[in-house]
């Protein structure tokens, strides 16, 4: 499974740690992905990995929670 968003397709990013001595070393900055279960037309819900940006713009509408 990759270290992706379904809604707005973020990803990992590369770069260096740089040390007090600028020694480099190459290092991943990873999207926070958090599942969420989310609405589908039909009634239904899915369960999606997305980025906390988009949970909080709203672009993620999640299913009415139903106390039977």
């Amino acid at each position: 499974m990759a270290r992706e968003c379904e809604i707005c397709g973020k990803k990992p990013i590369t770069g260096n740690n740089v040390s007090h001595a600028h020694n480099k070393n190459r290092r991943r900055w990873l999207p926070n992905l958090q599942s969420v279960r989310m609405a589908v037309p039909g009634g239904n819900s899915k369960k999606i990995r997305v980025c906390t940006r988009c949970l909080r713009s709203g672009a993620v509408v999640k299913p009415l929670v139903r106390n039977v």
